[in-house]
């Protein structure tokens, strides 16, 4: 029990579409409106993604960037902040930090996607090398 659990776990981690499909679905089965349940999906993917980006990084380049990514994470809160209080003078604690989530589901996603397509073709360079 103790592998399977270790197994799905990591897996989750490794590629956090999986997250995101089953989540999803689950979301729409439980009769949840497709925008809730794509949302719902990427609040819990975004989280996972906190984890997967990092990793991926240090398995190809093997560099620590954790410290980096929260780092960057913050900033971008501190600048949502100050653009919201800037244009509305009254924040509304709960919709800026949906933003800030979902935005960061929005880099971090394209940041993993794009980390896999380099692992990819420097999996392709490596094979057609040794060839």
């Amino acid at each position: 029990m103790k592998e399977f659990l270790h197994i799905i776990i990591s897996s989750i981690i490794f590629c956090p579409i999986l997250l995101f499909a089953m989540v999803y679905l689950i979301g729409r089965k439980i009769k949840i409106r497709g925008t809730h349940a794509f949302g719902m999906a990427s609040d819990v993917t975004t989280l996972c993604l906190f984890f997967s980006v990092p990793l991926a990084i240090g398995v190809l380049w093997k560099v620590n960037v954790s410290v980096i990514l929260v780092t960057l994470a913050i900033m971008m809160a501190m600048i949502f902040t100050y653009i919201d209080w800037r244009t509305k003078k009254e924040i509304e604690v709960r919709s800026l930090l949906r933003k800030i989530w979902r935005f960061q589901f929005l880099v971090l996603s394209t940041a993993y996607i794009g980390i896999c397509i380099v692992g990819i073709i420097r999996s392709v360079i490596d094979y057609l090398q040794a060839v």
